[in-house]
């Protein structure tokens, strides 16, 4: 029987007891506009347990519980939840019937209170008006029920995320919540929030209810799960029981990873000079987290002709740390040092960089890479207008000669560089992006998820331009989430996780499972065949 959960919820189902199925996902498919985000995926979970998904970045995990949840509409499958055949056409419906999701983005009001963000939709009424007595009282016993001490009139901007993260579940546990879907739910927290979080999951499992929860911290997976399913590429590749099977981190890894390298590189053979910049004791408080580190005492170096990757999964602080050393465009600055040709730089601004010669293409190439109501003249030479500029004028000849040069050395597919590069597509809009930071004739370009949402033969063009560059002896740092493509394309791979740094390998000793060893570890971790900073530091590692 199919339903779908009005105001007052789906029928009375009688009480199931633990250990039985809650929730059966079947062949769900979801299709987005020229990608297929998810394919025949199939779950089962258990009531009372804590369920895992794992997966790399992009695997279809987010998307899968937004179906749950009723933000996205399948275009195949079914839902069968409590035994009955479900269609959740939004959220409201879902929490009607008990299935609560906790985004990783947190949907709190800074402005309101905890009690009223508690009750948002929600609302206390009485006589048609809201009950604030019933309110402060209500959110106080849900608040003591999280462990968070806190005055409910107390507004979500004056704490900080890990409280806040608190608050998402007192609001869950407000709506009589039987399904709790949890995204990330440690991703921005310390560590003593991470596991004061993991206790009160644990505890709602004493309790009855049932949890699903998205996470990239394997550590904490294996600590919490009673069953985890891996989803790859838009499947479900497996699901495990912890403790009947007996699954370790290594064993999520491989079923995580498992997959063939494909040739999709050009040729190149690396000519490597020697060290030109330096970054010590990099460290970089969150900008409106005070109590948040993004970056911790970071340590890394690029040189000549080298192209250096950056690895890590979603949240792990490899674009704060880039977007911080490109002029203090991220972030507030705590300590630290930046080397360039044997001299230390202080770089306040990202003119200050630039003019060091240091270019940075960010990982939003519509938000922050391009004014999309610029033409690909004008968006060419933006990053150096003082190239082309004589008594305080550009000079129109020059910004076209050089544009069309790029366009051409880049193979841009545009009629024109008079053509606006809101038509373009994503490949060559990113073209366009490289063009510009290319035109400041950078030393050390860097380049955050440079192929991101682009077709294959445009990723094998940019890597070649990537190698062409690092021909020239500039230095290359590729930030990216596909692991695939930073074994084919770096020199060296540093891992970063949780704002540290957590090792370095070069390109003999790396492949995905030890990459994602480290990825997965906190920066006092350590295993068999990991290569430390220091070991690099003190060429102990042939390059």
């Amino acid at each position: 029987m199919s339903i779908t959960p009005g105001p007052s919820g789906p029928p009375a189902a009688p009480a199931a007891p633990p250990g039985s199925v809650i929730l059966e996902m079947r062949e769900i498919t979801k299709e987005f506009p020229g990608v297929k985000a998810l394919s025949d995926v199939s779950m089962t979970v258990r009531r009372g347990e804590v369920h895992a998904i794992c997966g790399e970045n992009g695997a279809g995990k987010s998307t899968l519980m937004k179906v749950l949840s009723g933000v996205y509409q399948a275009d195949g499958g079914q839902i069968v939840f409590e035994g009955q055949v479900v269609h959740f056409n939004n959220i409201r419906d879902s929490e009607h019937a008990g299935v609560v999701i906790i985004h990783q983005e947190l949907a709190l009001i800074p402005g309101l209170s905890i009690a009223e963000n508690i009750f948002l939709g929600n609302e206390q009424t009485r006589r048609g008006a809201i009950d604030w007595l019933a309110t402060r009282q209500k959110a106080t016993e849900l608040l003591a029920r999280v462990g968070l001490a806190e005055k409910p009139d107390t507004k979500i901007r004056d704490i900080g995320v890990g409280k806040q993260q608190l608050v998402e579940i007192a609001k869950a546990l407000s709506k009589n919540v039987k399904l709790l879907i949890l995204d990330e739910p440690t991703a921005a927290l310390n560590d003593s929030d991470s596991q004061h979080l993991l206790d009160l999951i644990s505890g709602l499992r004493a309790k009855g209810v049932t949890c699903i929860m998205i996470s990239h911290k394997l550590n904490e997976i294996e600590y919490i799960a009673d069953a985890i399913t891996i989803i790859r590429d838009g499947k479900a590749i497996e699901t495990l029981r912890v403790k009947e099977d007996g699954v370790d981190e290594g064993r999520i890894i491989r079923g995580m990873v498992g997959r063939d390298l494909e040739s999709r590189f050009p040729d190149y053979t690396p000519h490597i000079g020697e060290k030109f910049f330096e970054v010590h004791g990099w460290t970089v408080r969150h900008p409106s987290v005070s109590d948040r580190m993004v970056c911790k005492g970071e340590e890394f170096f690029v040189r000549k002709g080298e192209i250096v990757g950056f690895a890590g999964l979603m949240g792990a602080g490899r674009t704060e740390l880039m977007r911080s050393i490109f002029g203090r465009s991220y972030g507030i600055y705590v300590s630290g040092t930046i080397v360039k040709d044997g001299k230390e730089l202080t770089l306040r601004s990202v003119d200050a960089a630039i003019k060091a010669r240091i270019a940075y293409v960010t990982e939003d190439r519509k938000t922050l890479g391009l004014n999309l109501l610029d033409d690909i003249k004008t968006t060419t030479v933006a990053a150096n207008l003082r190239r082309i500029t004589h008594n305080f004028v550009v000079s129109e000849p020059e910004e076209y000669r050089f544009a069309e040069e790029y366009r051409k050395e880049l193979r841009t597919k545009t009629p024109s560089v008079d053509e606006g590069v809101s038509k373009l597509s994503g490949g060559n809009q990113q073209k366009v992006v490289l063009s510009k930071w290319l035109f400041t004739d950078p030393d050390l370009l860097i380049l955050d998820e440079p192929t991101r949402g682009i077709d294959v033969g445009a990723k094998f063009e940019i890597y070649g331009i990537i190698q062409r560059l690092a021909a020239e002896g500039k230095g290359v740092i590729v930030v990216s989430s596909e692991l695939p493509e930073l074994l084919g394309i770096s020199d060296r791979i540093y891992t970063i996780c949780e704002g540290a740094i957590t090792g370095v390998l070069d390109k003999g000793h790396a492949d995905q499972e030890s990459l994602m060893r480290l990825m997965t570890k906190n920066s006092h971790g350590g295993a068999g065949g990991e290569i430390s900073v220091a070991e690099v530091e003190h060429g102990e590692i042939a390059s």
